[in-house]
């Protein structure tokens, strides 16, 4: 039997009483339905890296667009896939774009890890999300690549929240979404996994741990969450596009309702992320009956 851990033990339980919010097990119950159809797709039997692949192109080129950088998708897969080089000097859109791409694709590496060791995880998203901006993207971060803002160290991003945490503040709440990770991972049963990628994908946004590339990191993370936790195993559904498909307004307000912390805030913000994976997992369904009529991109 394992060792109880008093801590990780209170969060499962917090996590359970958000599950238990108006409507939120039956949004749960419906895209874990659905992704056990996807996981059975028949071109997923012999072909699931292709169409896991498909997925992580579209993954970024949705998680661009809601940092507000949208372009076409055919660009987006060259670019990942090299048939179309970089350009050596990358505008701020375009480092937005490649650290889509990288964070989409490190999202599949982190998975093995991001259940037992999520801030290893989260340094690592970061570095491929915000290495881009170096010597490209009008900000040079080389210092804080991998790492949580540290005093006198101020985030940009989310305005909508407000000011961003002070790092004192930063550490203590990463400290609690470690906590909170590796302890859920193990009461599946008891929270279903959408809360539990919904609710580390809102707390990265509100807290924005990092100087740069904090939309990038918590989309990923949510991402390689949704595989590790057998929610989708694959890796083919798109939650990125899920997000899109919501609307940018919808994905803002309901981040900024999580961030308030209300049982009413967080509630809006899970249904909407449900809604997402929902809609995720039909891109997906999608991508699944492109790669089985031989006619993907």
């Amino acid at each position: 039997m394992p060792d109880r851990n008093p801590t990780r033990d209170a969060i499962v339980d917090q996590l359970a009483a958000l599950a238990d919010l108006p409507g939120i097990r039956d949004k749960a119950d419906a895209v874990r339905e659905a992704c056990t159809r996807l996981r059975f797709h028949e071109a997923l039997r012999r072909r699931i890296p292709e169409a896991a692949a498909e997925s992580r192109v579209r993954g970024a080129r949705a998680s661009a667009a809601l940092d507000g950088v949208d372009y076409p998708l055919d660009l987006v897969r060259e670019l990942t896939t090299g048939a179309r080089p970089w350009p050596d000097d990358l505008s701020p859109d375009l480092a937005t774009l490649k650290g889509a791409i990288a964070a989409t694709a490190e999202s599949e590496r982190v998975a093995s890890i991001v259940r037992t060791a999520p801030l290893q995880a989260l340094a690592r998203l970061h570095v491929a999300a915000a290495s881009p901006f170096v010597h490209g993207g009008g900000a040079d971060v080389t210092n804080a690549l991998g790492r949580p803002r540290v005093a006198g160290e101020d985030s940009a991003e989310f305005v909508d929240l407000g000011p961003a945490p002070d790092a004192a503040e930063v550490s203590q709440r990463l400290t609690q979404l470690a906590d909170l990770i590796v302890g859920a991972s193990q009461a599946t049963d008891r929270v279903p996994a959408v809360v539990i990628s919904s609710i580390v994908h809102g707390e990265v946004i509100a807290v924005r741990p990092f100087t740069h590339g904090n939309g990038l990191v918590a989309r990923a993370l949510e991402r390689a969450l949704i595989q590790a936790l057998g929610l989708d195993p694959t890796g083919v559904a798109v939650p990125e596009a899920g997000h899109v498909a919501n609307g940018a307004v919808t994905y803002t307000g309901s981040s900024a309702a999580y961030g308030k912390g209300t049982a009413a805030g967080v509630g809006l913000w899970l249904g909407q992320a449900a809604d997402a994976v929902l809609k995720g997992v039909a891109e997906g369904e999608r991508i699944s009956d492109a790669v089985r009529a031989g006619r993907l991109g």
